[in-house]
């Protein structure tokens, strides 16, 4: 919403003019409008403020009367697995291992054109709610079922979404301790090869990017040690963002205890996890520790309320993250722990599941979701 950036960029730019609308900025200040106006200048956001739209504008092909509505950023989901849009509704009352465990025979058998109906089906259902910024952690490759990746970025370009696909990664199943069957995971050279080759095919770093790879090994308890360690090294060689799966369920600070001795937390900092790079899905079981270290390092934090109450998950302390200054953000999760595959129902729940904590009715009120 810069009107300075790069002024001669929009200068000759067809432009829509949205007035007569109120205007929640979102800014750092909050800044609200009660009628204001907004200019669209090919894909930037130009200029917006209080009453009409400057008088003289070049090359406006639509005026739009937005009277008795409300205007906001686009939404910005920052977690989901679109995938998972084929087995919505199933292992209903299970918690998140015995859930994966009962899908992860079906998930193993997905194929590209699964995938491409999937991400279809879910860019879809999110646009019709007012996202315009998704993500999709997509890490089972079973082997010999076409370009899974591909079919995802061709869904996002059809639907005009603006996309980051953090290409995720398994090399830890069943014979090996993990959850996922071994036929459904990658060997580790292999998922750090083809997740450098996404990178380098399809990652566009620029100012009006529409697309972006984020290197994301699945979790603690489908990946080792070494596969987690090196997709960290290859992203910061490659200038790209990292994504996984943290301190989901009890379940998962019981398995980090077991087998590396320390929590999960500490276990990412160990294999170089945590940093302003760095964004993790769902953040439930943190102490006091936990979450001063991601505010100390700048780690995110995906909330995914109505997965994590799906899948009796818990209630994750996001007043407590908000409060250290711990990056939170607001994710669908796969529609088979969220059915609806709608982000505007996050705001919702985030605000209503979290007053269930400590906080109470203190713990977020609207504008702060």
């Amino acid at each position: 919403m810069n009107s300075t950036a790069e002024p001669n960029r929009t200068a000759a730019a067809k432009r829509i003019v949205i007035e007569n609308c109120a205007i929640a900025t979102v800014d750092a200040d909050d800044t609200e409008y009660t009628s204001g106006h907004i200019v669209v200048a090919g894909n930037r956001l130009e200029s917006l403020g209080p009453g009409p739209a400057p008088a003289g504008l070049d090359g406006v092909v639509r005026r739009v009367d937005g009277t008795g509505h409300l205007a906001t950023p686009g939404l910005v989901n920052t977690h989901h697995h679109f995938y998972q849009w084929i087995t919505r509704g199933l292992a209903q009352d299970h918690n998140l291992f015995n859930w994966l465990v009962a899908l992860y025979p079906t998930w193993a058998r997905i194929d590209e054109p699964m995938v491409y109906e999937a991400a279809r089906a879910s860019l879809a259902m999110m646009v019709r709610g007012g996202v315009t910024c998704a993500m999709d952690h997509h890490y089972v490759f079973p082997r010999g079922t076409g370009d899974l990746l591909g079919a995802e970025l061709r869904a996002a370009r059809e639907l005009g979404v603006r996309f980051t696909a953090a290409r995720g990664s398994m090399d830890r199943g069943v014979s090996d301790g993990g959850l996922p069957p071994d036929f459904a995971v990658e060997t580790t050279e292999g998922a750090l090869r083809a997740t450098e080759e996404a990178v380098d095919a399809h990652h566009d770093p620029s100012y009006d990017s529409m697309l972006q790879i984020a290197v994301a090994p699945c979790s603690p308890f489908s990946v080792s040690t070494e596969l987690l360690r090196e997709a960290a090294a290859l992203a910061r060689r490659k200038g790209v963002r990292l994504h996984t799966h943290g301190s989901e369920t009890m379940e998962e600070e019981k398995f980090c205890h077991e087998l590396f001795g320390m929590g999960p937390t500490d276990y990412f900092e160990s294999t170089g996890w945590l940093g302003e790079d760095v964004w993790m899905a769902h953040c439930v079981h943190m102490n006091d520790a936990d979450i001063a270290a991601f505010a100390r390092t700048g780690t995110g934090v995906a909330h995914c309320p109505s997965s994590n109450a799906r899948l009796a998950a818990g209630i994750a302390r996001v007043p407590d993250l908000l409060a250290a200054g711990v990056p939170v953000g607001l994710g669908v999760d796969g529609t088979a722990s969220n059915e609806s595959g709608e982000l505007h129902t996050e705001l919702r729940n985030a605000l209503l599941i979290n007053r269930l904590g400590t906080h109470r009715e203190k713990a977020l009120n609207a504008r702060q979701a």
